[in-house]
C-alpha cells in the first residue's frame, strides 16, 4: 500500500511538472505573440516580463493545481500576470482571443485587474506592495464578517499574496505588517519569489537574512524554501555538505552570473573554490554540464515536491505565514539569471528553440497540450479538472440591496442645531445611525488612523464599539475614571481602529469596500482622516478606487481654515486630487443640511450598479445655517451646485464659492447688493461632479449621442455671456477656475497657491486673499 501510494504521488508530480512546462510555454508564447507576431501600429514595445513569469511558474502551478481551495483569494505578483492568464485559460476562465490580445484593447491586462480582466481576478495588482497589504486587510475583513456569522468557519479562505523580493522594499508592506500584528490576523500567506533580482540589478545579500526575523517578531511563521529535493539528495552524498555551504554563501550577483553562463561556468568556479574537498570535486564530476546546471539552479521555489509539502503543512492551521521561496529569474529561458533580463524578450530563434525543447508542434503554439500523446492529454486534463480551485462555484458574488436611510431621516439629526460645522454635522449623523436598529446600521463599519475622536466618530464608536477578535475591558470604565470615550472592544464592535498610517486606512477601505463581490455581504465602510494627509495615502486610495471598492471617505478638517495648526496641517491640493481621481465623487459642503443630504447620497452610491465611492471634504468652522424655504436645493447639492442667491436674468456678475468660505462669499455678496442687486451667489458642492458631467455632455454632442445641457451650463446660462465670475475655494484655485470655459465668461479665481501658516482666521484670510475684501477687489478687476 505504501509503495503504491508513493508511486501514485510520483506520477502526479511528473504530471504536474509536465503541466508546469506547458503553463510556462503558454505564458511565454502569449508575450512573444504580443511583441513579435501581432501587428504593431504605433511601434511601441509591448513587453510582458517573460523572465519574471518563468520565476513564478512552479509556485503558481503548485498553488492553483493543488493547494488552493475555491474560497482562497490571491493577489498575483504583477509581472507574473501571463502565468495567471495561462492558468485561467486552462480552467476555462480566460479565452484564447484574450490571450492573443494580451496588453491590447479588450484583451488580457498587463497586470491582473478586477475591473478590466474577464478572468477570475481577486485583487488588482500593479502598484507594487499594495496587493500584498491588501491580503492582510482582506483577512481582517473576513474575520469581521465571520464574527457576525456571515462567513462560516468551513468557508474561511486564505488570503495569499505572491510577491517579488524587490517588492519587499515597499514601506507600506511593513505598515500593513504592524497593523496585521495588532489585529492578530490569520489565514494569510505571503509567498516571496526570491529570485535575487530587481528591475535594475541583483538584490542586496545582507537584507534578506533579516526578513525572517522581522516577520517572526510580528508573530508570523516563516518558512524558507531554499533547497529542492534534487539538491537535498545531492547534499546527502559524500562531499555534498561542502557544496551546500558554497551555495549558502555565494553572493547573489555571482550566483546569477553563473546561472546565465551555464554548466561549464559552474564547473570551473566550483572546481576552483572547492579544490580542497576531493569528495565534493568527485560529486561535481559525476554530473554532466547540463545536469550540473540543473542541480545548481533548481532551488526550492522550483521544486514541486518542496512546495506541495510546505503548502500542505501550512494548510493545517490558520497562522499567518511568510514563505521565502528561492527561485531563479527566467529559469529555463535563454536569459536566466542575467541582470538585464527583467524586460528581456526572447527572439524568434530563441522561442523556436524553447518550443522544440518542450515538444510543442509548430503551428499549434496556442494549444497548451500540443505534441502530447492522447494518454498524456487525457491525464493532464484530468489533473486540471481535479484541482480544488477549478470547482464550479460562485467566486464573484452579487450582494442583495440593503435599504439605506433617506435624506429626510439623516437631516433630522442636524436640523434645529443653530450654528454648526460640517464636521459636527457628520458626527451627529453618524451618532444617529448608531442608534438605529435596522439592518443598514448593523452593516456600517467605520475606521480611522488614530484620529477617530478628532474627526467626530467618537459618538458612533461609543454606541457601536471597537472590533477586536478577543474581547478587552475598558479599564478606565471598570476603574470608574471619567472619560468621554466609552469604547468596548469585542467581536461585535463596528469600528476598526488603525494606527497612524494613511496607506493602511485606504487599503482597509479597499478590503471593506469589496465585501459584496468577494463574500456576498454588503458593508457600508466609512473612513475618516485629516484632509491634508490624503496625499500620504494617495497611491493606496487610487488602488482602492481602481478595484471599484465602495466606501465613504470623510476628510476633516480642511484647508487654511484649520488656522492655528499651521501650514503642514492646511490642505491645498486636496480638491484637485478629488477631481482627478476616477471612481470617487468629491464633495465639499458648506452647511450641515448639505452634509446630511450628501451622506444619504453616498450610501446609495455604495451599492448602485454604476455607483462609486464618495469623498466629503469637511471643516471644523462653525457657520450660521441658511434658512431654506423649499427643498429645491437638495438636488443641486447632489448635482454639484445650486444658486444660494439666484441672479437676475442677464446679470453681469456672480460669486462662486465652495465649502467653509461661504461666510466671506455672503459678506461680499451683501456688500455688492446696493450697486449690483442683479448679481448671483452660486454654491458649488462638487467641482468634481460638475466638471465630469460638463465634459461628458460635450463628448455626447461631438459623438452624436444627443445634446443635453449639463448642470453647470444650465446654471450659468442665466448670466450674461460677458458676465464675470469670482470663484473662492479653500484650496487650489484651479478647482473652480475652469468655470470660465463653460460659456466663455471671465474668471478671477481666489484660493491657495502657497503653504499657509499658523494664525487666526481674520489674519490668515486677509494675508492669503480669501476674505470679503479680496472678493470685492476681484469683482472690481472684472468690471473695470
Amino acid at each position: 500500500m505504501a509503495d503504491g501510494h508513493l508511486t501514485a504521488k510520483r506520477q502526479e508530480i511528473a504530471l504536474l511538472r509536465r503541466l508546469e512546462e506547458r503553463i510556462l510555454w503558454l505564458a511565454a508564447w502569449t508575450i512573444h505573440n504580443a511583441n513579435h507576431l501581432r501587428e504593431s501600429r504605433d511601434g511601441l514595445k509591448v513587453g510582458g516580463h517573460q523572465a519574471s513569469s518563468a520565476s513564478m511558474t512552479t509556485l503558481m502551478t503548485a498553488l492553483y493545481m493543488k493547494a488552493l481551495r475555491p474560497q482562497d483569494r490571491v493577489a498575483v505578483k504583477p509581472h507574473a500576470s501571463p502565468v495567471f492568464h495561462a492558468i485561467q485559460h486552462l480552467f476555462g476562465r480566460q479565452s484564447l482571443d484574450n490571450l492573443k490580445r494580451f496588453r491590447a484593447l479588450g484583451g488580457a491586462q498587463s497586470y491582473p485587474s478586477r475591473t478590466k480582466d474577464v478572468d477570475d481576478v481577486d485583487f488588482s495588482t500593479g502598484s507594487v506592495g499594495l496587493g500584498v497589504a491588501m491580503t492582510a486587510f482582506a483577512s481582517l475583513t473576513q474575520d469581521y464578517l465571520a464574527a457576525r456569522g456571515a462567513v462560516k468557519p468551513e468557508k474561511m479562505g486564505r488570503m495569499i499574496s505572491l510577491l517579488g523580493d524587490a517588492e519587499l522594499d515597499e514601506g507600506n508592506i511593513y505598515e500593513a505588517l504592524i497593523e496585521a500584528c495588532k489585529h492578530d490576523i490569520r489565514n494569510t500567506w505571503w509567498i516571496v519569489d526570491y529570485n535575487r533580482q530587481s528591475l535594475d540589478a541583483t538584490t542586496q545579500d545582507r537584507m534578506f537574512t533579516r526578513y525572517g526575523d522581522i516577520f517572526e517578531a510580528a508573530g508570523w511563521t516563516v518558512e524558507t524554501l531554499k533547497w529542492s529535493k534534487r539538491q537535498r539528495d545531492a547534499f546527502a552524498k559524500p562531499g555534498g555538505e561542502k557544496l551546500r555551504e558554497w551555495i549558502e554563501t555565494a553572493p547573489n550577483d555571482l550566483f546569477s552570473a553563473l546561472t546565465y553562463q551555464g554548466g561549464a561556468a559552474w564547473r570551473e568556479r566550483l572546481n576552483a573554490d572547492l579544490a580542497d574537498s576531493p569528495k565534493t570535486l568527485a560529486l561535481i564530476a559525476a554530473y554532466k554540464d547540463v545536469d550540473l546546471a540543473e542541480l545548481m539552479t533548481e532551488l526550492g521555489g522550483h521544486c514541486l515536491e518542496t512546495l506541495l509539502e510546505a503548502f500542505e503543512k501550512a494548510g493545517q492551521d490558520d497562522r499567518p505565514r511568510f514563505f521565502i521561496a528561492y527561485t531563479v529569474k527566467g529559469l529555463r529561458l535563454p536569459f536566466q539569471g542575467h541582470k538585464d533580463n527583467h524586460a528581456g524578450l526572447m527572439t524568434p530563434a530563441q522561442i523556436a528553440e524553447l518550443r522544440e525543447r518542450l515538444g510543442v508542434v509548430e503551428g499549434e503554439e496556442w494549444d497548451p497540450l500540443s505534441g502530447l500523446s492522447a494518454a498524456e492529454r487525457t491525464a493532464l486534463k484530468g489533473l486540471v479538472a481535479r484541482a480544488p480551485f477549478a470547482a464550479e462555484i460562485e467566486r464573484q458574488h452579487v450582494a442583495p440591496t440593503i435599504p439605506t436611510p433617506t435624506a429626510d431621516e439623516l437631516l433630522a439629526a442636524v436640523t434645529g442645531g443653530g450654528a454648526q460645522s460640517t464636521q459636527a454635522a457628520f458626527g451627529k449623523v453618524m451618532f444617529e445611525i448608531a442608534a438605529r436598529k435596522d439592518e443598514f446600521a448593523g452593516r456600517v463599519v467605520t475606521t480611522s488612523p488614530d484620529v477617530t475622536v478628532s474627526t467626530n466618530l467618537g459618538g458612533f464608536v461609543n454606541r457601536r464599539g471597537v472590533f477586536q477578535r478577543r474581547a478587552h475591558d475598558d479599564v478606565f470604565k471598570r476603574r470608574r475614571i471619567p472619560s468621554a470615550q466609552v469604547w468596548s472592544k469585542a467581536e461585535t464592535g463596528q469600528h476598526v481602529e488603525l494606527g497612524i498610517a494613511e496607506n493602511n486606512l485606504f487599503i482597509a477601505l479597499a478590503a471593506l469596500g469589496l465585501t459584496a463581490p468577494l463574500f456576498g455581504e454588503r458593508l457600508f465602510p466609512v473612513g475618516t482622516l485629516y484632509d491634508p494627509f490624503i496625499a500620504r495615502g494617495l497611491d493606496a486610495l487610487n488602488y482602492a478606487c481602481y478595484q471599484d471598492a465602495r466606501f465613504l471617505l470623510v476628510a476633516t478638517p480642511s484647508g487654511l481654515t484649520l488656522a492655528p495648526e499651521g501650514g503642514a496641517h492646511q490642505s491645498i491640493n486636496a480638491p484637485v486630487i478629488g477631481m482627478a481621481q476616477p471612481g470617487l465623487d468629491t464633495y465639499e459642503p458648506a452647511f450641515a443640511d448639505e452634509t446630511a443630504v450628501l451622506m444619504a447620497h453616498a450610501f446609495d452610491r455604495i451599492q448602485a450598479t454604476n455607483g462609486c465611492s464618495t469623498y466629503l471634504r469637511l471643516s471644523t468652522r462653525v457657520l450660521q445655517q441658511p434658512e431654506r424655504t423649499d427643498d429645491a436645493w437638495r438636488q443641486g447639492v447632489i448635482d454639484g451646485a445650486y444658486w444660494l442667491k439666484a441672479p437676475a436674468p442677464g446679470a453681469r456678475l456672480a460669486l462662486v464659492y465652495s465649502g467653509a468660505l461661504a461666510p466671506e462669499a455672503l459678506a461680499a455678496f451683501e456688500a455688492l447688493a446696493e450697486d449690483m442687486p442683479e448679481a448671483g451667489l452660486l454654491a458649488v458642492t462638487s467641482a468634481d461632479v460638475l466638471h465630469r458631467e460638463w465634459t461628458a455632455s460635450g463628448r455626447a454632442r461631438w459623438t452624436g449621442e444627443g445634446a443635453k445641457a449639463s448642470t453647470i451650463e444650465t446654471l450659468l446660462a442665466s448670466l450674461d455671456r460677458d458676465a464675470g465670475l469670482v470663484t473662492l475655494t479653500d484650496g487650489a484655485p484651479l478647482a473652480l477656475s475652469w468655470l470660465g470655459s463653460v460659456r466663455g465668461q471671465r474668471v478671477r479665481a481666489l484660493g491657495l497657491e502657497v503653504f499657509g501658516q499658523s494664525g487666526d482666521l481674520p489674519d490668515l484670510y486677509g494675508k492669503y486673499r480669501l476674505d470679503a475684501e479680496a472678493i470685492l477687489d476681484a469683482c472690481a478687476d472684472l468690471l473695470a
